[in-house]
């Protein structure tokens, strides 16, 4: 069965997933990239992004691993896609990956801006879907063919698919940093409220890895 989820998701300590002044110079924002000591080091990271072997393996890894396990298809919203606002002033942006993104996989773009598809390298699709959070998932159930959907963020995306009830569980990791400013993933979400409860609980020396999970959505 095709579940929703989010992997990887990095918040600080005083709960913000981006920075201020997110922008060309700062993709997450001020003090942003700071968020993902522990993932950038790992194993799965570095064969990810760069192609490379090599990386720390442990808990972060075993995490950064389980968040690209069985996924079919991946929803971002448009500023997890680039820094460029309103209409798009040409089709020359493809992302902030290179021409090899780490995604392998049908992936959904949230915009307000329609745009036609981008195959990249190593099977990445790029989809513009103009018609809000439902169509994206739909799309991207689809294309899933019975596997996962990721949702990649940002902040605001996990929001929408959170409030709506969408998301069916949500690995959140806990960096130790404090960025005073930005987005705060839960702010004005009631967690509890829309069922969810922490189902897994376990500390690294980089991060503090939870995991919620809605009441009734088992992780088989």
């Amino acid at each position: 069965m095709t579940r929703v989820r989010v992997n990887g998701f990095t918040i600080s300590l005083d709960g913000y997933g981006a920075g201020p002044n997110q922008g060309m110079s700062h993709p997450l924002g001020v003090g942003g990239t700071d968020l993902h000591r522990w993932l950038v080091p790992t194993r799965t990271f570095q064969r990810t992004l760069f192609g490379v072997d090599g990386g720390t393996t442990g808990i972060d890894d075993d995490f950064a691993a389980r968040g690209f396990k069985n996924v079919g298809a991946w929803i971002l919203g448009r500023n997890m896609f680039g820094p460029i606002r309103g209409s798009w002033p040409d089709m020359n942006w493809k992302g902030w990956w290179g021409d090899n993104p780490p995604y392998h996989v049908p992936t959904f773009i949230l915009t307000h801006h329609a745009r036609p598809p981008i195959h990249m390298e190593g099977g990445t699709t790029f989809y513009f879907v103009t018609g809000g959070i439902h169509e994206a998932l739909d799309q991207a159930r689809d294309a899933a063919n019975g596997m996962d959907v990721r949702i990649g963020g940002g902040t605001n995306t996990i929001q929408q698919y959170l409030r709506a009830g969408l998301i069916d569980e949500l690995h959140i990791a806990i960096s130790p940093v404090l960025l005073g400013g930005g987005e705060r993933l839960f702010e004005g979400i009631d967690a509890r409220a829309l069922g969810y409860e922490c189902v897994e609980f376990v500390a690294s020396e980089n991060a503090t890895h939870v995991v919620l999970r809605r009441q009734g959505h088992s992780d088989g």
